[in-house]
């Protein structure tokens, strides 16, 4: 039986994974992993990916409700970047049940990169 911990971690880890299954957010998280750590202004994440400043604003609010983006503001650019910890977190608990507790994969056929 599940403790409440652990059904409040799976539902934040579910809602993470949700908003990375838009394609367009998946694009633009992996842009800002590029980026990183500086990041992108948001005209320019844009204008890379193709997506207007409406849909956009939209996929990063997602993004950002989820903790998987950044946002700061300089000046009157708002820059945005990868959130590496809440990444890294997701994938901790990925990797936690595919790779130590059942060994489901081995963890040297993990590859950073295809």
């Amino acid at each position: 039986m599940p403790t409440p911990d652990d059904t409040a971690l799976i539902t934040r880890h579910a809602d993470r994974l949700a908003a990375l299954g838009a394609e367009p957010r998946l694009r633009i998280v992996r842009l800002l992993l590029s980026a990183h750590p500086q990041g992108l202004v948001a005209g320019e994440l844009g204008a890379e990916l193709a997506i207007p400043p409406s849909t956009l604003s939209h996929h990063l609010e997602k993004l950002k409700n989820e903790d998987l983006v950044k946002v700061r503001r300089e000046g009157t650019f708002l820059w945005y970047s990868a959130n590496t910890s809440a990444l890294q977190d997701l994938l901790s608990f990925l990797y936690a049940e595919c790779c130590t507790r059942n060994k489901a994969i081995e963890p040297r056929q993990i590859l950073c990169c295809s």
